[in-house]
């Protein structure tokens, strides 16, 4: 759905228009108004997704309140008017659509099909990959990629984030919260992340805590918080 404005300092008009774009089906009109100083109010205030906009307006015009916005947020600009002698300043001025009035319904849905396609937003899901392949860490003059695979645990401390693997440990610039939830490493503990496939034996401690023994013989701690969940993939009462 298109939210929209309408602004035209006739009522009459304004109102017909509503009308037409209420009864497409594709709009959601969120404001009428009926000059251009409120209407950069509501513009600002309202953030529309298009506005309808007449031209020959008093004190200001329709192409004069264009200039007043700010290209990188404007919305789509609609101009609809009496008069065609404007069209091609208001292409010039980046106008999306120019109607004529009378409005005819065939010709504004055909605008309202193309401002549709405009305003749907736009999904970059498929160009981020959702896990991290490789888990940049540094080191002496240089960057070390590591396989999440080759990770036991990830800890941070005061000077930063670590992850350790079977020979070597290093520091990346990646939180936790990232590794979590980028890599296959659960959380067992506020600092503290394990990767299931390197637990060789959970501990129980009293007061609740637990403590992990890595399949190479790292300790990692685990708190009363994280037991139970840890409990469960496991399917360990």
């Amino acid at each position: 759905m298109i939210n929209a404005l309408v602004i035209d300092d006739e009522r009459y008009a304004r109102e017909e228009l509503m009308d037409l774009l209420q009864e497409s089906g594709k709009v959601n009109v969120i404001g009428e108004c009926s000059n251009a100083i409120e209407a950069l109010k509501k513009i600002n205030t309202l953030k529309p997704d298009a506005i309808f906009l007449d031209i020959q307006m008093p004190q200001i015009t329709g192409i004069e309140l264009l200039s007043m916005l700010d290209p990188d947020t404007m919305p789509k600009v609609v101009f609809v008017t009496a008069y065609d002698d404007y069209a091609l300043q208001a292409f010039e001025d980046n106008a999306f659509d120019y109607l004529l009035k009378p409005v005819e319904p065939m010709r504004l849905e055909k605008t309202l099909k193309r401002l549709d396609r405009e305003c749907q937003p736009v999904d970059y899901a498929p160009l981020v990959s959702d896990m991290l392949e490789l888990i940049p860490c540094s080191g002496h003059n240089r960057i070390i990629l590591l396989s999440p695979t080759d990770i036991e645990t990830a800890y941070s401390d005061l000077s930063g984030v670590h992850v350790v693997s079977k020979t070597s440990k290093a520091t990346t610039q990646l939180t936790l919260k990232t590794l979590e939830e980028k890599t296959p490493l659960i959380r067992c503990h506020r600092q503290y992340l394990i990767h299931p496939h390197a637990i060789r034996e959970i501990k129980l401690l009293e007061n609740g805590l637990a403590e992990i023994t890595t399949l190479n013989h790292h300790q990692v701690p685990v708190s009363r918080r994280y037991l139970k969940e840890l409990k469960d993939r496991f399917g360990l009462n």
